[in-house]
């Protein structure tokens, strides 16, 4: 069993329960949704069409019986082949950062816990986050930040460095495909510890090679969500 960091330590221990991250729903209403290279239901689905990954999310909700399908942490992908935006280094960035939380368009967004915003930006560039917000939180002394990617471009809208949400409060809502750059309406949700010199983004995809680095400086979002 690894060592978890102070951060890790501090997002486990600041709530045993649940923390919703959408507006209305309860737990009960959450399936999990594996877009891995190692799902081998996903053959001959073409999931980087919006329209084709929306119906296979649909299918899930439905045996389900579900609102909300959630998964994504480290998880290897082919969610952006063929996308240029994934393509910059040597090595293809497929490795994904955050955790998601797929609904429909249009459903609201809660702060899980108290920050202030940090930055935010329309990354409309296919394939990138479309209306993106970042917030700043201070947990047990320790500084780490929580990206909200694929938003609706009203969520922009009054938006201010330094504003202030309460846990629970709604911060933003889903954005439609071709306001979030081409993706069926999901929420990316990220925690990331040192943003760097970054301002209203930050990489959700990683290349193999830089995995340890952004796996370190990225952990896992259940550890203050509690979804399983």
């Amino acid at each position: 069993m690894s060592i978890l960091t102070p951060l890790e330590r501090s997002l486990q221990n600041y709530s045993s329960a649940f923390i919703p991250i959408l507006e209305t729903f309860a737990l009960e209403e959450y399936t999990s949704l594996d877009l891995s290279t190692e799902n081998t239901s996903l053959d001959g689905v073409d999931i980087t069409n919006a329209e084709v990954c929306q119906r296979h999310i649909d299918s899930i909700f439905r045996e389900n019986r579900a609102e909300v399908a959630y998964g994504g942490y480290l998880e290897q992908r082919n969610l952006y082949n063929g996308n240029g935006h994934f393509l910059a280094s040597e090595d293809k960035r497929n490795v994904h950062l955050g955790m998601d939380f797929w609904a429909k368009a249009g459903t609201g967004v809660r702060v899980p816990i108290a920050g202030r915003v940090h930055s935010f930006r329309n990354n409309d560039t296919s394939g990138d986050y479309g209306p993106t917000i970042v917030l700043e939180h201070i947990l047990e002394g320790i500084k780490f930040h929580t990206l909200y990617g694929h938003l609706s471009v009203e969520s922009l809208s009054g938006m201010f460095v330094g504003k202030e949400y309460s846990k629970g409060e709604i911060l933003a809502s889903l954005g439609t495909p071709d306001i979030n750059v081409n993706y069926a309406p999901h929420l990316h949700f990220q925690i990331i510890e040192d943003m760097g010199d970054y301002k209203g983004d930050y990489p959700g995809v990683s290349t193999t090679k830089e995995l340890e680095y952004f796996a370190n400086n990225c952990p896992n979002p259940n550890f203050l969500l509690k979804v399983n």
